[in-house]
């Protein structure tokens, strides 16, 4: 790796910056590590492929291994994870007050593949009783009318879908044109007379899913080009104990009081509450702590009809030879 920078995209969290920073070591690598907002990474990723190793949508990752390149090789981390119950938005004037309510509706969403649409529509069908394609599914931009896709997708034929481009989802939602929507972030127009969240109470119902299941969902995975795996093998687990290491010291930090790491009052109490329900290994890191999620998520995807192979959670680091973690 001595010869040229090793290019790593990432966004920008708590997770990731002690890496940029360099209180992280990477061992052995020179690398240029560069920091941006979620949706711009994964647009310059997926069009361009600009970085060697990048933070990358955990559901597109699948897809790509059914290619014939299969251009990535993942490791067993991941830089993101969300529980999503709290990201349903709906129009209050529909009397909508289950996931199951949805049926028939018309639910928005930026993009068909992301991981909080495929957690969404695979919890919704296998816990709250929403078939995953009784809705009527609308394309569009969040904020903003979107003339296509931002990065290339694929629209399983058993799913009813329909593209919006003369206005956004959220000026949908409040105007009633769209009844619900799944999102990574909060629109516009929330909160208003008009647009509330399905659960009025998102962190009682995420732990109660929590409780049934054990899983805190990832959205995101970390990959590599593969080239670069199979020219340095130890690639994958240099950069694996270093993404490990970042998430410790960002934990440290939210357990440091002296002087808060973030603009939340009660940030250690925070983090205590959350590891008094979840575990303090509620965000794990490597292969046999995440196999049981991964086996979830990737039936989901074969349900959703975005995969055909039956992965198992072995297959899909193929190459990274670190499933010992």
């Amino acid at each position: 790796m001595a010869s040229k920078k090793l290019k790593i995209g990432v966004s920008d969290s708590d997770r990731t910056r002690p890496l940029a920073n360099g209180e992280v070591p990477l061992d052995g690598i020179d690398a240029e590590i560069s920091l941006m907002g979620v949706q711009a990474l994964f647009n310059r990723q997926l069009k361009d492929h600009t970085f060697d190793a990048c933070e990358f949508p955990i559901a597109t990752y699948l897809r790509t291994l059914e290619t014939p390149e299969r251009p990535y090789v993942a490791v067993p981390l991941f830089p993101s994870r969300h529980f999503r119950l709290s990201c349903v938005f709906i129009n209050k004037t529909k009397g909508i007050r289950t996931p199951a309510d949805l049926a028939g509706k018309r639910i928005g969403m930026m993009v068909f593949d992301m991981a909080a649409a495929v957690w969404l529509r695979g919890i919704f069908e296998e816990h709250f009783g929403l078939p995953r394609t009784s809705p009527i599914y609308v394309s569009g931009g969040l904020d903003a009318p979107r003339s296509g896709d931002e990065h290339p997708q694929f629209y399983p034929e058993q799913f009813k879908i329909e593209h919006r481009t003369d206005a956004s989802l959220a000026a949908l939602l409040e105007s009633g044109e769209i009844d619900a929507l799944y999102t990574a972030r909060a629109p516009s127009t929330w909160p208003s007379a008009n647009v509330g969240r399905l659960f009025e109470n998102p962190m009682e119902a995420e732990l109660g899913y929590f409780e049934k299941t054990s899983i805190f969902p990832p959205m995101h995975i970390l990959a590599i080009k593969r080239p670069l795996v199979e020219a340095a093998p130890t690639l994958p687990r240099k950069l694996f104990n270093a993404f490990a290491a970042a998430q410790e010291v960002a934990r440290s930090k939210l357990f440091d009081s002296a002087a808060l790491s973030t603009m939340l009052p009660w940030q250690l109490e925070a983090l205590l509450q959350t590891e008094e329900k979840l575990g303090k290994d509620y965000w794990p890191v490597g292969f046999a702590k995440n196999r049981a999620m991964l086996d979830v998520f990737i039936r989901y995807m074969l349900e959703d009809g975005l995969i055909t192979t039956p992965f198992t959670p072995e297959s899909i680091f193929d190459g990274a030879d670190i499933l010992s973690t």
